[in-house]
């Protein structure tokens, strides 16, 4: 995309005719499609329906009214246009801390996801129940952990900076990273750079930068997996193009950002990774999970990302973070009022 960029703004009239179709041709014949750019995938489709919608399209109609009802930060009832999200609670009111922010600080779209023009209802497309397929007895121990309660009530594991998630210690951007890269509140905007060897996702969450090496080949990307004993955060990812498709497959995933995951996987799953440009402005992105372990059969989402104006800015979180400090001298005051109010200190 670079080259027609550059072709717009130094010959806006000769060279445009001839940069667009060869940006076209690129985009849906070649080999290695062209990726880079920077995107969006803000919308407020989640990755499983919700209940008491069946169908994964929907009209542009539908679509509005089902956005409209879509909860905010985890509360229902969706945007308010006035002074904030879900009216927003005053300060040190007795609901402060269970609503989301205001508008200045939640961008997580204004309709549901399009793929192709198509509004959708959810991410999972297989099954089409748009569910995740779960195994009701699980053959692993392993369980992901729901920190929703935690962001909605504030009541959560304080008792060392290790206790708190991921996001809270400016570690990872939870699902925004990936693999299995899905929209959340805020910050929905990603850079992709591809160069002969690897392709670069920066996200722009706390500037996870996905560095994904590119083979000939499936079979000499798999050769190319790391030892199993390296379980990065993000993953083992390897990449090979394939009839112009990147194809992404991931292992070995960091079993601490798979237990605040809602695409989790164990050390026997993967995620397989699909990018395909379907236009100028639009590249279709799908995730398949497999894991025996977890869940009854692999499971497939799609969305897309949208072409976007701009760059992505830092997210300055570890410089920021000072909830962090907050919550944990909060908690060592309320161990200490548990200890003052235990019966054995009691005369």
């Amino acid at each position: 995309m670079a080259p027609r960029l550059i072709t717009l703004s130094l010959f806006p009239g000769f060279l445009l005719s001839l940069a667009l179709p060869h940006a076209v041709v690129l985009a849906q014949e070649s080999v290695r499609p062209d990726l880079q750019g920077v995107w969006s995938n803000a919308s407020l489709t989640s990755l499983t329906r919700m209940p008491g919608v069946e169908s994964l399209v929907v009209t542009p109609e539908q679509a509005g009214v089902i956005a409209a009802s879509v909860p905010i930060g985890g509360i229902e009832g969706g945007f308010d246009e006035g002074d904030g999200i879900n009216n927003t609670p005053d300060v040190a009111g007795d609901d402060f801390g269970t609503r989301a922010y205001n508008n200045f600080w939640v961008d997580p779209g204004a309709t549901l996801a399009q793929v192709r023009g198509e509004y959708r209802t959810s991410y999972i497309i297989d099954p089409e129940n748009g569910q995740i397929p779960y195994l009701e007895n699980p053959t692993t121990d392993f369980r992901p952990t729901n920190f929703g309660s935690r962001y909605v009530t504030g009541i959560g594991d304080a008792s060392g900076p290790e206790a708190l998630p991921l996001a809270e210690r400016c570690i990872i951007s939870d699902r925004r990273a990936g693999p299995a890269m899905q929209s959340a509140l805020y910050n929905n905007t990603y850079q992709f750079v591809q160069t002969d060897d690897y392709v670069v996702i920066d996200v722009e969450q706390i500037h996870d930068a996905r560095i994904i090496p590119v083979f000939a080949s499936a079979e000499e990307a798999r050769a190319g997996h790391r030892p199993e004993v390296l379980m990065p955060y993000m993953g083992d990812s390897v990449g090979w193009y394939e009839d112009g498709v990147l194809i992404v497959e991931t292992v070995n995933v960091n079993p601490q950002q798979m237990r605040e995951s809602p695409t989790a996987i164990t050390n026997r799953g993967k995620v397989t990774e699909r990018f395909v440009r379907h236009s100028d402005s639009e590249i279709v992105y799908s995730f398949t999970i497999e894991d025996p372990a977890l869940y009854s059969q692999p499971w497939t989402a799609e969305l897309s990302f949208y072409a976007i104006e701009g760059q992505l800015y830092e997210y300055a979180c570890h410089e920021g973070n000072y909830s962090m400090a907050g919550i944990l001298a909060g908690a060592r005051r309320q161990d200490v009022d548990n200890r003052q109010e235990s019966p054995l200190n009691r005369r």
